[in-house]
């Protein structure tokens, strides 16, 4: 079932803003303000007490901060960034947040993390993850669901080609629990691979193979390989791609993702070989304890798709899908699961703006069997020097509830919008204005990476409001 429609009107507004703090930010520079590392820099605390904040300051460098859920500032600990250094990644464990620091000169490149005291900010020594000659590849980082495990690898090549990853693992005090080689030599014709940690420290490698048409993973265990035997392995692989009606169909886009009921779910967005043209999506689960994979059937990109997107979007039916990129998979309690992906473009030069279209929404039930899709229009365009840091969404699940929030513009009022997308059914609220009151002068406005929830009803985010000479705020929304 495909559901669409051009939502004309907005639902009452029924947010308050509780509370507003002064915010100081820095925007990126380089490759990470289109492409960010660190997509998410606001955790909250597993407790409920408060947040965890890491923020870009004026100087270069970065600090961690914690509030607590009134917004009051418990502690804040600097983070000198040195030249030649970036942020590779932002995590949060029991005791202690972790920020990973990327090196490079002449002499080699390392990661580095820097962990940082929850009880009080006290920042604990340093300690280098991996390091590697400057000429290799970028260095890589894990950091379990839980915040318990971190992984850093390196890669070992071959005329450009990856051999083998050097990985070790740490446990949430930082020690050290194993090193182990993925070694990929006997593996032919093979897209980068990737690797995340489970919250038991299980590491799963995975890999979009044979000609970008299968995926597959490997389940490395969170105990030291032996020295006298080999270590079991499993392998699970499953053909998404292939050639079907005598259409080449490979992937194009391809998300894993380790969700809350620990298992391993991939989503792939597979086109036309010849003509480039999508072709649909498909939902892979990986069951390890079952050594069982759940393949989804595809839901296809057909006529009826496209005339749903013409009528969520208000314009004529595309004749093809394009510039529809993967976002996000969310799990709900009842294992009902989303997929969202998003269509997002820019328009042509380096000095053009950007733009964010609709949501493509996908729901499956606890089987893995796609039960509904759904458009969620939306229309919004950002400057290039601001790229994406402000235009996109950010989602959250609560029981069986998906909580989009996005900026746009809707009956003049530029500001967030909140939207519910409940997993069963997929019928999508109208916009709900959480009277921010956010400018739009084409000036930065608002910073999506660093907004969350500390509850179903209360909302963390910064923006910077409509009145003259305003800066950015940190600002807490209660949802009535």
């Amino acid at each position: 079932m495909v559901t669409a429609g051009l939502l004309l009107t907005m639902a009452p507004a029924r947010a308050q803003k509780v509370k507003s703090v002064p915010f100081s930010y820095q925007p990126e520079q380089g490759a990470d303000r289109y492409d960010s590392r660190v997509p998410v820099k606001t955790l909250p605390l597993a407790d409920g007490s408060g947040f965890i904040i890491l923020a870009h300051q004026a100087n270069g460098g970065y600090a961690v901060e914690r509030y607590d859920q009134a917004l009051k500032k418990q502690w804040a600990a600097a983070l000198p960034v040195a030249p030649g250094e970036t942020v590779e990644a932002f995590g949060l464990g029991p005791e202690q947040a972790w920020v990973v620091l990327h090196h490079t000169d002449e002499s080699g490149q390392n990661l580095t993390v820097h962990p940082v005291g929850l009880r009080n900010g006290q920042p604990g020594p340093p300690v280098v993850l991996v390091a590697a000659p400057a000429r290799d590849r970028r260095p890589g980082v894990a950091i379990s669901p839980d915040g318990a495990h971190l992984l850093a690898f390196a890669y070992q090549t071959r005329e450009a080609q990856i051999r083998a990853l050097d990985a070790t693992l740490f446990d949430q005090k930082l020690g050290k629990v194993l090193s182990r080689t993925y070694d990929f030599r006997a593996t032919r014709d093979f897209f980068s691979p990737n690797v995340l940690v489970a919250n038991d420290g299980a590491q799963l490698v995975t890999m979009i193979s044979d000609g970008m048409s299968k995926l597959t993973v490997r389940r490395y265990p969170a105990t030291p390989d032996l020295p006298t035997q080999a270590t079991p392995v499993p392998v699970l692989g499953v053909p998404v791609g292939g050639i079907f009606g005598g259409r080449t169909i490979r992937i194009r886009d391809a998300r894993f993702k380790l969700l809350p009921d620990g298992q391993l779910y991939a989503a792939a967005l597979v086109a036309d070989y010849d003509s480039g043209e999508l072709t649909g999506l498909k939902m892979v689960r990986f069951d390890f304890d079952k050594n069982d994979i759940k393949l989804s059937d595809e839901v296809p990109f057909d006529a009826a798709y496209l005339a749903a997107v013409g009528q969520a979007t208000g314009a004529p039916a595309p004749k093809r899908l394009e510039d529809i990129y993967l976002a996000d998979l969310l799990l709900t309690p009842e294992k009902n699961l989303v997929v969202l992906a998003e269509r997002h473009y820019e328009e042509g030069g380096p000095e053009l703006p950007v733009h964010a279209r609709e949501i493509h929404a996908f729901g499956y039930n606890s089987f893995a069997r796609p039960s509904w899709h759904k458009l969620i229009a939306k229309d919004q365009t950002a400057p290039a020097i601001d790229s994406y840091t402000g235009i996109g969404f950010r989602a959250a699940v609560f029981n069986e509830d998906i909580q989009l929030v996005t900026l746009e513009t809707l009956a003049g009022k530029s500001d967030l919008y909140l939207r519910h997308l409940p997993a069963l059914g997929g019928v999508t609220s109208a916009p709900q204005r959480l009277k921010l009151n956010v400018a739009d002068d084409k000036q930065l406005a608002y910073v999506k990476d660093f907004t969350t929830w500390l509850g179903p009803k209360t909302i963390i985010g910064i923006s910077r409001p409509s009145k003259r000479s305003a800066a950015l705020q940190l600002n807490r929304v209660e949802i009535k």
